[in-house]
């Protein structure tokens, strides 16, 4: 006689089938979404990660083309410092030789 009491008919087990059939269409929809989102944030990260890299290649290559830089800029400065110091040289040099000269050395 129990189980009579807790029998369910035809009617109330092919709603509850049809639920059941609806919440996992819902369910597998929902999951799919999620999969296509966390293969799109992969791919993101991945990305991210690539320009990263990029990024961090691009620093190194600036940095040296800096140094390069400042070597020619400083190579520039040194001959500029040359050049000035034998005019300087050749200026003092004439001076004496003219002194000598006047003095009668």
């Amino acid at each position: 006689m129990k189980d009579m009491d807790t029998a369910i008919s035809r009617a109330e087990h092919e709603e509850f089938v049809r639920r059941m059939d609806e919440a996992n269409e819902r369910q597998s929809k929902r999951i799919s979404i999620l999969e296509e989102e966390v293969r799109q944030i992969s791919d993101l990260t991945i990305s991210i990660n690539r320009m990263s890299i990029s990024i961090e290649n691009m620093t190194v290559q600036l940095v040296e083309q800096g140094k390069r830089l400042q070597a020619l800029e400083n190579r520039d400065g040194e001959m500029w410092r040359k050049v000035t110091g034998y005019m300087i040289t050749a200026v003092i040099g004439i001076v004496i030789g003219f002194i000598f000269t006047q003095v009668g050395m």
